[in-house]
């Protein structure tokens, strides 16, 4: 009988151990009222043909980042960068600090720097008589990412 090793239970990262930072302009806040975020990059491709091959090939030609995080409806924050751009053509971009680390997990904790952010849409107002508490999903953009810190090798058992 062959033995197959397992994820160590406590290795799964706990999803509400983290926290995120927007650095802005040089100062620093706190995101605490986030509930999810997630950035992703996708690839762009370009479909080639070549001879002697009736399928199609592709050559990757470039990324971009974009991402979503849901939060309590809060603060004013995003909304007034918003209308910064929309009242005097003045965008606003930042950096996101993206860190996970449970104190359960045996393999450490991992930083995520997005620079170069950029908001796409966010509620300028709302309301909801069904809700004991609101909560907003902003859009955004990134063009630069680094991993400052990565997960230790996951062992199994």
């Amino acid at each position: 009988m062959t033995y197959t090793q397992t994820l160590k239970a406590w290795d799964a990262i706990n999803g509400a151990m983290g926290c995120v930072y927007a650095k802005v302009d040089g100062s620093v806040e706190e995101m605490f009222y986030v509930k999810d975020i997630e950035a992703t990059i996708t690839k762009k491709k370009s479909e080639i043909k070549v001879l002697g091959y009736v399928g199609t090939k592709t050559k990757a030609t470039g990324w971009s980042g974009a991402g979503t995080m849901t939060m309590y409806y809060c603060t004013s924050y995003f909304r007034e960068m918003m209308l910064e751009y929309a009242n005097t053509g003045v965008d606003t971009y930042f950096d996101l600090y993206i860190e996970n680390e449970d104190p359960s997990s045996e393999i450490g904790a991992q930083r995520i720097w997005l620079k170069r952010v950029n908001i796409n849409t966010v509620n300028i107002g709302k309301l909801n008589t069904n809700s004991t508490e609101l909560s907003e999903t902003v859009e955004f953009t990134f063009d630069g990412v680094e991993i400052l810190e990565s997960f230790d090798d996951v062992e199994g058992e």
